[in-house]
């Protein structure tokens, strides 16, 4: 009988039972047509998924095969170095058979499926799978010497690196910062002369000091003006016109006094004037914002006049009946509003990473970040990242920073303190997923996917981390959904575990891993799609890397019909 029969034959409960009690009547018939049965069991080899060791038999009973007064219990039992695990056991009985057992009708047969897992153990790289039967009929019961229905156990998802994906805070540097200085003049009516003691009101001034600053810090770059000028809306609309106009120039003439007066130079284009004409708007809100007891109706009647001319003398009335309205509100909207555009340039890459090592106190947190990304020296970036930690310690960057060095750095204890630390100032999403990372490489994959459901906001390094865990879960589709266009080992690894040989090729192709376990990845991936020479070559480079991986190849069920190539 070939090796195949006999373990086709061996994998099915009846059979078995049929051998156990070929003494008994009714039995000789079961045991002469046992190959009908069509017992098939797969996979061949066995294979852990998602840490299991799965196991399938499937097959049919014929018609009048079995014995109405038989029955039986199969164990399949893989065995190993030093001990065994027993898969779950399965039973059947014929029709007038006493018990609890899957029945099989006699007349018309029965189709049967058995399936169990069991947790994996490296002991059981290395192991024979048994079945063992023991059957009865009536009073009298038997057990059969164990039958080899299969060898070993494949592992290859174990060879899953942890490049799990960790992720910084990132630094919001900018070395060149624009911002507005704003001042504000106002006019008498009719008027856009700029008076004298207009130019003694705190904005005014600052606005001055702030050009005499500029003119002695090259750091500070002025880049434009832009006035807003406006006429009270009682005057004649196209005298407001020309109005705003003379303002917006008469408020740029007293900023373009001071920057001469410091000796800036600008260039053509400085100084924007935009008139706005009257301010019907910024009266409305005036008005509305006021105590007038009338002041919703006023606005009402107001906004009623579609002659602007006509609603004009309107507001000229009323200022002349409420003497808020002349006193307070109208002269405010007599104005330029001034606005002085200009950058400030911060400190030169060099001058950053001279002021980290000497006095780090002196950085804002965006520059001590930044610092961090100008050295390639892993622990010159823990040195600085641990700096912005002391300096600013209510930022969570710098705390995190430092456990993502600490990971590099495989301290991962270490880490773990730092992220959790960082989570007590801000739980970000990166903080979230790098306490994933923790989580996942202690053995927590349930509380490692909680934390990346929280971490979602930190982008596809996320996913790519929840993909490692769905390898280890053995749900390879999610897994090479969630990775995406990463040519990475893992992806690899992914679609070689969900029957994706030829894709795992490309994306080894295209990974740069030129690492002993991607040569060893490569040659499981040829024997997958029967290439001996592929077998034969990468198994050669993986073994040249790393001699360890000999004894491993000899053993590797991957290999089982390549052998001969593996040149050892």
């Amino acid at each position: 009988m070939s090796m195949k029969a006999r373990n086709n034959a061996a994998l099915f409960i009846l059979s078995s039972a049929l051998l156990i009690l070929a003494g008994c009547g009714g039995l000789g018939k079961m045991e002469k047509y046992v190959d009908e049965l069509g017992a098939k069991a797969e996979p061949t080899p066995l294979i852990v998924r998602g840490d299991q060791v799965e196991l399938t038999i499937s097959g049919k009973f014929p018609e009048k095969y079995f014995h109405k007064k038989v029955s039986a219990e199969a164990t399949p039992v893989l065995v190993y170095e030093g001990g065994e695990t027993a898969f779950e056991m399965k039973g059947y009985q014929g029709e007038q058979a006493a018990g609890n057992y899957e029945v099989i009708p006699y007349e018309k047969g029965k189709a049967f499926s058995y399936t169990s897992s069991i947790p994996y153990s490296p002991e059981m790289n290395v192991s024979d799978l048994e079945l063992r039967i023991k059957g009865t009929k009536g009073t009298k019961s038997a057990e059969f010497d164990p039958l080899p229905v299969g060898k070993g156990v494949i592992t290859t998802p174990y060879l899953m690196k942890s490049d799990d994906k960790v992720v910084l805070g990132p630094d919001n540097f900018k070395r060149t910062l624009s911002f507005t200085k704003e001042a504000v003049i106002n006019y008498d009516y009719n008027s856009s002369n700029v008076k004298s003691n207009e130019l003694r009101d705190a904005d005014i001034k600052a606005l001055a000091d702030f050009i005499k600053e500029a003119a002695e810090n090259e750091n500070i770059q002025l880049r434009g003006t832009n006035v807003l000028a406006y006429a009270s809306p009682e005057g004649e609309i196209s005298l407001n016109e020309n109005l705003a106009d003379e303002r917006a120039a008469s408020a740029n003439a007293v900023i373009k006094a001071e920057i001469k007066k410091r000796k800036i130079t600008f260039e053509e284009g400085f100084f924007k004037n935009t008139p706005k004409g009257e301010d019907w708007e910024g009266f409305k809100t005036k008005m509305s914002a006021s105590g007038i007891e009338d002041k919703n109706l006023i606005l009402r009647v107001l906004e009623m006049y579609t002659d602007l001319n006509k609603r004009e003398q309107e507001i000229k009335n009323l200022a002349a009946t409420y003497v808020e309205i002349q006193k307070d509100i109208l002269p405010q909207l007599r104005r330029s509003q001034m606005s002085l555009m200009y950058d400030i340039v911060g400190f030169s890459d060099e001058e950053i990473t001279q002021l980290s090592q000497s006095n780090p106190d002196t950085l804002t947190v965006e520059e001590l970040l930044y610092a961090a990304t100008l050295t390639e020296d892993m622990n010159e970036k823990l040195r600085i990242y641990k700096e912005t930690e002391r300096v600013h310690p209510g930022d969570w960057r710098g705390i995190n920073n430092t456990g993502y060095i600490l990971m590099m750095q495989g301290k991962m204890n270490d880490a773990e303190a730092k992220f959790n630390k960082a989570a007590e100032v801000n739980k970000t999403a990166e903080v979230s997923n790098n306490l994933g990372i923790v989580s996942r490489l202690k053995g927590n994959r349930d509380e490692a996917l909680t934390a990346y459901a929280a971490a979602a906001g930190a982008g596809d390094d996320v996913k790519y981390n929840k993909g490692l865990v769905q390898i280890q879960q053995g749900d390879y589709a999610s897994a090479i959904s969630n990775m995406g266009s990463n040519n990475t080992f893992n992806l690899a690894l992914a679609k070689v575990l969900n029957g994706d040989a030829s894709g795992a090729k490309t994306v080894m192709s295209n990974s740069g891993d030129d690492s002993a376990v991607a040569d060893y990845l490569r040659a499981i991936i040829a024997a997958r799609m029967n290439d001996a020479s592929g077998v034969s070559s990468n198994i050669s480079s993986a073994v040249g890397k790393d001699g360890s991986l000999k004894e491993k190849a000899k053993k590797d069920l991957e290999f089982r019909d390549f052998q001969s190539s593996l040149n050892f």
